[in-house]
Parts: C-alpha cells; structure tokens; sequence
C-alpha cells in the first residue's frame, strides 16, 4: 500500500525556484540549472554578450523572451527627437540596434513610443507576470518581486549564457521575511519604508538571502510602491526579493497590452492565487516593523543604509562603538562636507531630481506634483524631473503634472535612467548637492565629487522650494501610498 508523504511547507521565493529548476547541479540541490522566462536588455550591460554570442556562432535561444531598451547613456534632451543623427553617431546605441536586428530581438530604441527604463517599461506592457523568474543585466530587476515574480541582476558572461540556453547556472539564496505592519502615517511613503528597513539591517543585511515582504502594511500598497520597495531591496544586499501577488496585482495587469486576455488570463489567475508562501514555510531570519514609526527618510553619506528620519542629526562617528562602522562613518561625513550634530533639515542643496526606475512613475510624479502647486523652485537650485517611460511622460502631461512641474520650475525631460548613475549629459558638479528619488547615493554616483541625499518623491520636491532638506509634512502634503 502506497503511503502519501506531504511535502514540507515552502515560501514563495522557493516555489519559484522549484517550479524553474531544470535539474539539480549539486547533492543538495543548492546550485541548480535555473529556467530563464524572459529578459530586458540595455545599450551598457550587453554589448560583450551579443559579441561573445557572435564569436562562437551561437544564436539567441529564444528571442521572443527578450525586449531590449535603450535608457541608460541617452539623452534626455527634450528635443532629442529632433536629432536621429546623433543617436546613430553613438556608439552604444547604434551597436546595440545592430545587435537587437542581426539576434531578432524587439527593440525599444531611443524613437520608439514606448522608449524608457527598462524596469519602467516591463511592468507597464504587462511583461511581468507572477511565477515568472527573469533575470537582465542590472541589479535592480529585482523590482519584479513585486508581482511575485522572481527577478535579479546578472553579469555579461552570464546575459550569454542565458541568451544562449535560456537558462542560467544559479545558488537557491536563504529566506528573509520582512513584515511590516500597520498604515503609513502621514507624509512616509513606499520610498521611506524601504529606507528604513535598509537604514535597520544594514546595506549587507540581506547578504545571501532572498526578501519576501509581507504584513498589512505592504498589502495595503498599490503597486507602483511595491516595485519601489522590491527595486531597492537589492541596496541592503538581497539578490531577490518578492511579494505574493494579490487582487492589487491582478487589476494592475487587467489592462496592460501583453498581458494574458480572455481566457488564457482565466487560466492564469488561477495559478497566480496560489502563490504565496505555505502556512509554516520556514524562514531563515524574520525581521519585523511597525508602519507608524516609519519618518519621512533622507540619506546623509555615502551609502543607502546611512540614513535616518528627516528629523535627526548627523551622527557623531565617537559615539560609534562598531570600529568598522566609525570608520566608514568619518570618511562618509567628510565626503558628503558635514558636521556630527548639524539639522539634516538645514542641509542646503544646489540640484533637485526626480527619476530613476525607482520613483519615476506616474504615482510618484503626482506627489511631486501635490507639493509643488503653487510653489516655485528656490532661485539657486536647478531641478531637474525624467518620467520614468515615455508613456508616464505622456500621461503626465495628459493629467496636467506636467504644467505643475514646468510652472514651478523644474526641466520637463525625456525617459532614460539619467542622474541616477550620471552616464549621460545629465551629470551634478564636484561639490554639487543633490536631492534625489533615486536609490544610491555612492561617491560619485552622480558625477565624480557630486553628493546624492536620497529620499521620495514628494521630499525632493519639497527640498526643492525651499532650498534645504525639508520635512514634507511641514508643507501639508506627502500622502502615503
């Protein structure tokens, strides 16, 4: 007689693996060979892919899976358009077209209608679906945990391999749960939520592990604030981060162009409700936070997990027990030209930008926009706003945002990742201070001496008006997501 064994509990992070794993590479089945769903692809990360796919006469495995899109060394230009003969002059972007047509992948190029940040525009086509695992060639694909779908960043070798046989060699990652709970008080955001959990476990945290966020406080979130908190997940050291897919997630995609229709998305949602972690899963580490005593959050150094409440101080690097973190705080301090003690709120700034593939959608450009009527950019700051896609850059301007924007000020720009990682025109100045929506704050990171605060949305604004890091609260707005 056959005796049924009940499988044990598992979470979602390991469903997903399971449900992709080929074949196990090792007795423990740690390190697997990994099903690959689909890709997106930019001008930066995978020209030495396509050219080792080339030199070894090898085609792309399956090119439908892939959507290639320029957003990372364009301009942002307004009157870019104008100019198609500077594009086919860059070197970058006219490679990556002759890759994209010799390989038979779509192109999005710097033309195209739906043109923009790659993590942008996925979401927004449907492209991403619960249960998927997509892997692409920047750090930040982990923006796709949002739909409970598994996405992480990989190297150039590995974008060929992948391109090549669709799957990749891949070590299962241990467990984390965040849970936070209760509502977002007034004025605190996804962006803030996510920065404090950073700001809490550290940017090495999650080293080795994948994130599932979970409890009342994320559920309640629409799904532009999750893709936030998953996108920056990767800034305390997780490689993956998810969130079981729900009626939010659902609707969202009721209407994107490439998402199931009719009855195969019937068939669809019935797979997708049961995702989710098994009653009893097992999570290596549980950490565990309540909503309402999340602050409006800005960065003061040099890395995301050097953070607090827009109400503290600069930190005294003596009063610092850790050696390391003493250390890392004095050189962080002295780069950023701070002072222990000084008002993060009377830190003055001299640039404004509201972009990035973390907060540069439509939701997050109407709280901008809720701060800004009315008001006008302080006379010395240069703020600067890139939408996040062309079509957010559209529908802005159908809702009137983008008007808001112009009158108070700020640049009305073309999609592309631009300050957020300073590879094109759009660069800060050694010594510049920047509030920024982006999700690292890096030496560097925005033009060599330039020094990044980051923070939502609706705070770079309001740093924007008055000058100064500011407390969004003190101007009667920043609703939570």
């Amino acid at each position: 007689m056959a005796v049924c064994v009940e499988s044990a509990p598992r979470t979602l992070y390991d469903k997903l693996v399971d449900a992709h794993t080929v074949r196990s590479l090792d007795d423990e089945a740690r390190e697997v060979l990994l099903y690959v769903d689909r890709t997106v692809l930019n001008e930066y990360t995978s020209p030495q892919a396509f050219t080792g796919l080339r030199e070894a006469g090898r085609p792309v495995a399956r090119p439908e899976a892939a959507l290639a899109v320029v957003d990372h060394v364009n301009s942002t230009e307004p009157g870019r358009a104008e100019d198609r003969n500077a594009a086919s002059r860059d070197i970058q972007m006219s490679y990556f077209a002759r890759n994209c047509a010799e390989f038979g992948i779509e192109l999005f190029d710097l033309f195209h209608r739906q043109q923009g940040i790659e993590h942008v525009v996925m979401p927004e086509l449907g492209l991403v679906l619960p249960g998927m695992v997509i892997a692409a060639g920047d750090s930040h694909t982990t923006t796709y945990g949002a739909f409970g779908a598994l996405g992480f960043g990989i190297g150039t070798s590995d974008i060929e391999h992948m391109l090549a046989t669709q799957t990749l060699v891949y070590r299962r990652l241990r467990n984390m749960k965040i849970e936070v709970t209760g509502g977002l008080p007034l004025g605190v955001t996804a962006k803030d939520l996510i920065m404090a959990v950073i700001s809490k476990i550290g940017a090495s945290g999650a080293n080795g592990f994948a994130i599932e966020f979970a409890g009342s406080t994320i559920e309640a979130m629409s799904m532009e604030g999750r893709m936030t908190v998953c996108n920056m997940a990767v800034e305390c050291g997780a490689r993956g981060a998810v969130i079981a897919p729900d009626e939010t997630v659902f609707a969202y995609l009721s209407d994107k162009p490439r998402a199931p229709k009719g009855g195969g998305l019937s068939a669809a949602l019935k797979h997708w409700m049961s995702l989710k972690s098994d009653p009893g899963a097992s999570f290596d580490k549980t950490v565990q936070l309540e909503a309402r005593e999340i602050a409006p959050m800005v960065t003061w150094g040099t890395s995301p997990d050097q953070a607090g409440p827009i109400t503290d101080t600069i930190p005294d690097p003596e009063r610092e027990v850790d050696p390391v973190r003493q250390r890392d705080y004095r050189k962080a301090i002295d780069y950023m030209g701070l002072a222990p003690g000084l008002p993060l709120a009377d830190i003055r700034i001299d640039r404004a930008f509201i972009g990035s593939c973390t907060n540069a959608r439509i939701e997050d450009l109407r709280a901008a926009a809720t701060i800004l009527k009315g008001r006008t950019v302080a006379t010395h700051v240069k703020a600067l706003v890139v939408p996040g896609s062309s079509e957010v850059r559209r529908q802005a301007e159908r809702e009137g945002i983008a008007r808001i924007f112009t009158e108070a000020g700020f640049e009305w720009r073309q999609s592309g990742c631009s300050m957020c990682l300073a590879m094109n025109d759009d660069v800060a100045a050694a010594g510049e201070r920047c509030a920024s929506s982006t999700n690292r704050n890096f030496e560097g990171r925005q033009g060599a001496g330039a020094r990044t605060h980051l923070m939502s949305p609706a705070m770079v604004a309001a740093a924007a008006v008055t000058g100064h890091l500011c407390d969004v609260r003190t101007l009667g707005g920043g609703d939570a997501d």
